[in-house]
């Protein structure tokens, strides 16, 4: 039986690299995604684990009470890095001030866009050098005037030593001059970010305070261990500090890396999961295929004395060879796979710390154990069938069609999956997004798979309805139509592999479509400013004051007003204040009050968001103790309540008010009225005034709209890639259900052919067959992915006021067309088959 299993796989080449094809598929994504994840982390843990070579401990601010004081813990003093510098076994002691830095290149663009844009000190130890940084040209920055540049951005920038760089920390543009580059290990600037050095005084002014640090690293003195020094250096930490263990350190960023990734990993994973699911029809039809092929081989096997379990056995054994086959060449196209995507990150403009390809055991027995498993799992059902015909049936060709019993039981068992799916979907609408989690995913679940069983059921009545259409095609559009319900539960098989990835890109789309046109509502609606001044780029904290007063002194500008928080303790629980000017925020923000207005933000007024005043039971007139992060105390009354939406919500105060308590004052944004309303020439002049910063957006309505537009198009389209893997095992799925179709009906071709029926008639009745099947499969599709799309927007809806189902028509009819040509692209090879048949030798056959 191994041997007949054996010769049987090699008897049928052609389609068996079909299935070959459709599990590599599947099993290359699986281990592309754990070559690419498992590289990449290890090469930011091995870089992470370089950068603290030079750490035993580090001493770093500590909330051990985080409901004591509202805000961050106070930041570390020179008192105490001295006190530090002479703890026993303290080697040497580096004072570390970090935060953002945006540097421009010399046309004026942002260096490190999308990544950390970073600034520090140069702490230079007795030697006079900087243990974290390796000066490769120039000298170290002394001056409030001079910078150190690293390497990478040095070369992405071309700037040299001498050269004049522009930068910006708070909004206000700076021009320093570079007097130094260097080389780094930190991980933020691998991965494409910005580092630029500062003088230790300047770097303590720009971000922590005079003689304030954000960390003090502690180097040990030979033959003095971590532990011992950590011991040491506990007995003069503050109460609101802690010292941790450089190993500590290198630990706690490697699990932040791995976590990072994970999300990352099981996004791809899942999709790899979808081409596999997929591929599960395509290896059953391909079985079925085979096993019809030598239904009486297998019945004269019997009939000389193979027991049932052999032939399911013999029927295995080929799908374990197949999955093997498959593993292994997935594995290493997986490999390849996992190569090219951390090649991609390089020419996309992101970089990776240097490291190895990394392809663990886990990864191989990923692929190996997916492989096989899938293809052996899929190919049981095929076998088990083979291995039931009656052996004197099997030989005098005569094929027992599905009994009515076995119909009845599997539309039962659809009706009842679908509808117990349905009730869950719909059960899940009317909870909150966080209990709705579960019982959505398993109703979806449900429900897809009871269409799938449903699918024979419903093929007969969706495809006699393209009868009108294809009568237009004469006698071929009449023979596809009935082709294409002859054997239903294998056009079922098929048209649900569309139909799974046309399910998810239309919910996708339905969702991006529906979310886009509601914040477009929300910036008409509840955004009254001409423009929105911000920092856009990633690690930025906040705009420096300085930049409303320079706004407010630019000729055409009539009004503005910021936008600040603050952390405060509210009735004992930890929120964030959200600081404007009372007198000029109406002007710029719409929002809805049930009592009081904007204009009432004063003073000891403040308002609230309707949530908040619901959570707290307040409401107008209602006192609130609330203590600032500086430790004061004031109560405050509660002037009014408003509908909260994506611009403003909690509770709001007076800026003049809270910024006395701020220990750094800063603007989150910028709201700009023009006497000339948004236009470019205004435009134009904003960006002028606040010196062409390339760190700062100025945008209108219109370019709010679009940068929101981009993200979800971006989005979008890796999705649709990565769905496309699944539309390519599709593909592969119809032209296997073809090949079978024209082998089952030689015979009825070759008399088709004796008849008239020219071999352009032939061709064009398969193609209409897998057009017919194509369609039909993505009509499913289409109705779950929008069904689905409208459950997912019910949850999105109490968080988006404005929120609308929008239903992106043309899109749903581009993807009809798109699945039209998949079907015409599957029938090339099967068409031009059946049309080359010889008709004697198709009559002749059995």
């Amino acid at each position: 039986m191994f041997r007949t299993a054996l010769r049987n796989v090699l008897a049928h080449k052609a389609r068996l690299l079909m299935t070959v094809l459709a599990v590599l598929l599947g099993v290359a994504f699986v281990s592309g995604t754990l070559v690419f994840t498992d590289t990449i982390s290890k090469a930011y843990q091995k870089s992470s684990e370089k950068g603290f070579d030079t750490v035993d401990v580090a001493v770093r601010p500590h909330d051990k009470n985080d409901d004591a004081t509202p805000g961050d813990p106070p930041r570390l003093s020179q008192r105490l890095l001295d006190r530090v510098s002479a703890v026993p076994g303290a080697g040497t002691v580096t004072g570390t001030v970090a935060g953002y830095t945006a540097v421009a290149d010399k046309d004026g663009d942002l260096l490190g866009n999308g990544f950390s844009s970073t600034g520090g000190n140069y702490y230079p130890a007795k030697n006079g050098k900087d243990p974290r940084y390796d000066l490769g040209s120039g000298r170290a920055p002394v001056t409030a005037a001079e910078v150190a540049l690293d390497s990478r951005t040095a070369d992405r920038g071309d700037y040299r030593v001498g050269d004049t760089v522009r930068l910006s920390t708070d909004g206000p543009v700076r021009q320093k001059k570079v007097v130094g580059i260097f080389t780094t290990d930190d991980g933020n600037v691998a991965a494409g970010g910005t580092l630029t050095l500062f003088d230790n005084a300047t770097a303590q002014k720009l971000f922590t305070g005079s003689g304030q640090y954000d960390q003090i690293d502690i180097r040990a003195a030979a033959g003095t261990s971590q532990a011992t020094l950590k011991a040491g250096v506990d007995k003069l930490l503050p109460a609101r500090a802690e010292a941790v263990t450089g190993k500590k350190l290198a630990d706690d960023q490697a699990k932040d890396i791995k976590a990072g990734m994970s999300g990352l990993q099981t996004g791809l994973l899942v999709f790899a999961g979808i081409a596999l699911f997929v591929s599960i029809f395509i290896i059953a039809n391909t079985f079925t295929m085979l096993v019809a092929q030598r239904t009486r081989e297998l019945a004269l096997m019997r009939a000389v004395g193979a027991s049932r379990r052999q032939v399911t056995r013999s029927v295995l054994i080929e799908a374990t060879v197949v999955g093997s086959v498959a593993a292994v060449t997935g594995l290493l196209a997986g490999i390849g796979l996992g190569a090219a995507l951390r090649s991609l990150l390089g020419v996309t403009g992101s970089t990776v710390p240097d490291g190895p390809l990394i392809v663990s055991s886990t990864t191989v027995l990923a692929a190996l154990v997916v492989g096989v498993v899938v293809t052996v799992l899929a190919a049981w059902l095929p076998g088990r069938r083979a291995a039931k015909i009656p052996p004197i049936a099997a030989m005098s060709s005569v094929h027992t069609a599905p009994s009515g019993r076995g119909l009845v039981v599997r539309n039962t068992i659809g009706a009842i999956l679908a509808g117990g799916g349905v009730a869950l979907v719909l059960a899940g609408t009317g909870m909150s997004s966080g209990d709705a989690k579960a019982p959505m995913g398993l109703g979806a679940g449900a429900l897809v798979i009871g269409v799938f069983v449903l699918t024979p059921l419903l093929s007969r009545p969706m495809i006699a309805a393209s009868a009108p259409v294809l009568r237009v095609f004469g006698i071929a559009g009449k023979l596809a139509r009935q082709n294409a319900v002859r054997n239903p539960r294998r056009t079922a098989a098929t048209a649900s592999a569309l139909m799974i990835g046309l399910t998810l890109i239309t919910g996708l789309t339905v969702i991006a479509g529906s979310v886009q046109k509601s914040i477009d509502e929300m910036a008409a609606g509840s955004l009254r400013s001409d423009y929105v001044v911000s920092l856009g780029a990633i690690g930025a904290t906040g705009l420096s004051p300085d930049v409303e007063k320079t706004l407010k002194r630019t000729d055409g500008v009539t009004a503005t007003s910021t936008q600040r928080t603050s952390p405060a303790l509210v009735d004992g629980d930890t929120t964030a204040l959200t600081g404007v000017d009372g007198d000029t925020i109406g002007q710029m923000i719409s929002v809805d009050f049930s009592s009081g207005s904007l204009s009432e933000v004063t003073g000891n007024n403040i308002v609230v968001d309707d949530d908040t005043a619901q959570d707290n039971n307040w409401h107008a007139g209602s006192k609130v103790p609330v203590t600032f992060e500086d430790g004061a105390r004031k109560q405050f009354t509660v002037a009014g309540v408003y509908e909260g939406n994506s611009l403003l919500d909690g509770i709001v105060i007076d800026s003049a008010v809270l910024s006395a308590h701020m220990a750094d004052v800063t603007d989150n944004k910028v709201m700009v009225k023009t006497e000339d309303g948004p236009n470019q020439a205004t435009k134009d002049a904003l960006q002028k005034a606040l010196g062409d910063n390339p760190a700062i957006n100025v945008q209108d309505k219109k370019d709010i709209s679009n940068d929101i537009a981009k993200a979800i198009t971006l989005l979008l389209n890796m999705l649709y890639g990565l769905l496309a893997m699944a539309v390519i095992v599709a593909v592969l799925g119809v032209i296997n259900t073809l090949a079978m179709s024209v082998f089952e009906r030689s015979r009825e071709i070759g008399m088709l052919r004796a008849i008239g029926l020219d071999r352009k008639g032939i061709k064009r009745m398969v193609r209409l067959e897998s057009l017919v099947i194509s369609l039909f499969g993505a009509v499913l599709g289409l109705c779950l992915g929008a069904f689905f799309g409208w459950a997912a927007g019910e949850l999105i809806a109490p968080s988006l006021p404005t929120y609308e189902l929008v239903m992106p028509w043309g899109r749903l009819g581009l993807f009809l067309v798109l699945a039209a040509g998949v079907g015409m692209l599957a029938a090339v090879w099967p068409a031009r088959r059946a049309s080359k048949l010889n008709m004697l030798a198709a009559i002749k056959s059995e």
